[in-house]
């Protein structure tokens, strides 16, 4: 098989992990361009992966020589004009949440997919690629705990960085739990409450943490998420799912437990890349091997649309205070 050529779009933390990752862990790839506003950093990543061209343009890094396909990780505002630059030239895509800001943007990509007639745009829902994730939908999948009745979740960060804002906290956060859900499930949601105890005292003036969103799903499943981004001791995931005949909990496990000076204990994973490594890992080696043979192995387009207008309506329902449904066009037969 020919090594895919990738271009890289976006040089922050998650861009420069990606390029790491593909350099170090995934074969059949390399990155051959990357592109980003900041000239300097984005040099710096381009020669850190062997001499990479380095662009601050996004179209002329897919337009180098090599690039058989695109990952962007730049912000979420820049996704759309990135995605249908790169489905112009027919390009195979991860894009990282969200696939748009917005639901009206992500269905401007679905439109340009129809217009080609094929997926290309896969959605980097990395927690679809988890093992603890895929032991549990397997089990819901085989019935094992009978229908599901709840998924309890909490989704925690030490601490939110100076540019988070309130909406980022469904947008941004919960919108992991909103795929969860509806991968797990098998089901969309259609309806979202949120719900605001006095904020933290670490949160930031005005960020309103935490949260507790309510989602409703097309089977009939409600689904609790404890959103606290300011925790304070680190980064957790947890999900339990309650069904007719028994229950079924992920994100509780310790590589390594200490018992030592008359206490025991373990680490708490600090970040998102720690605790998902290896999810990011086999996502992006499932993508390369996927959009080699032009295919889509993932989390696509459709999934994407629904996550955003998922969040519309969280945002909207944490602004009134009131329960607001989900708004979903007819899914396109492409999607099906």
């Amino acid at each position: 098989m020919n090594t895919l050529g990738i271009a890289v779009i976006g040089t922050g933390k998650m861009g420069a992990d990606h390029v790491r990752r593909i350099g170090d862990t995934v074969g059949g790839a390399r990155v051959v361009a990357v592109a980003d506003p900041d000239a300097e950093r984005v040099k710096a990543v381009a020669a850190g992966a062997g001499g990479a061209a380095a662009f601050t343009d996004p179209a002329a890094a897919m337009a180098a020589p090599g690039v058989d396909a695109v990952l962007i990780a730049s912000p979420g505002a820049a996704h759309e004009e990135a995605i249908l630059h790169a489905l112009e030239r027919e390009l195979p895509v991860l894009c990282e949440k969200p696939l748009t800001p917005d639901p009206e943007g992500a269905l401007r990509v679905l439109e340009a997919e129809r217009r080609l007639g094929r997926r290309l745009v896969q959605v980097g829902f990395m927690r679809r690629f988890d093992a603890e994730y895929e032991r549990l939908k397997e089990l819901l999948d085989a019935g094992g705990i009978g229908r599901p009745l709840f998924l309890h979740c909490r989704h925690r960060n030490a601490s939110s960085p100076s540019f988070f804002t309130g909406d980022m906290l469904i947008a941004d956060s919960v919108v992991h739990e909103v795929d969860a859900a509806r991968w797990l499930l098998g089901q969309e949601v259609t309806a979202v409450t949120v719900l605001a105890p006095r904020p933290s005292s670490a949160a930031p003036e005005g960020l309103g943490d935490p949260r507790l969103v309510l989602l409703e799903t097309s089977g009939g499943v409600v689904v609790d998420v404890e959103i606290f981004v300011n925790c304070g001791f680190g980064y957790q995931v947890r999900c339990e799912a309650v069904g007719e005949s028994g229950t079924a909990s992920i994100g509780d496990g310790h590589a390594m437990v200490v018992q030592s000076g008359g206490r025991w204990g373990g680490e708490i994973a600090q970040d998102y890349t720690v605790r998902f490594a290896d999810a990011y890992d086999r996502q992006v080696r499932r993508w390369v091997a996927a959009a080699a043979r032009g295919r889509v192995d993932g989390p696509d387009a459709w999934d994407g649309y629904a996550a955003a207008a998922v969040s519309e309506a969280g945002l909207a329902a944490a602004r009134s205070g009131v329960r607001a449904e989900v708004r979903l066009v007819e899914r396109p037969e492409l999607y099906r």
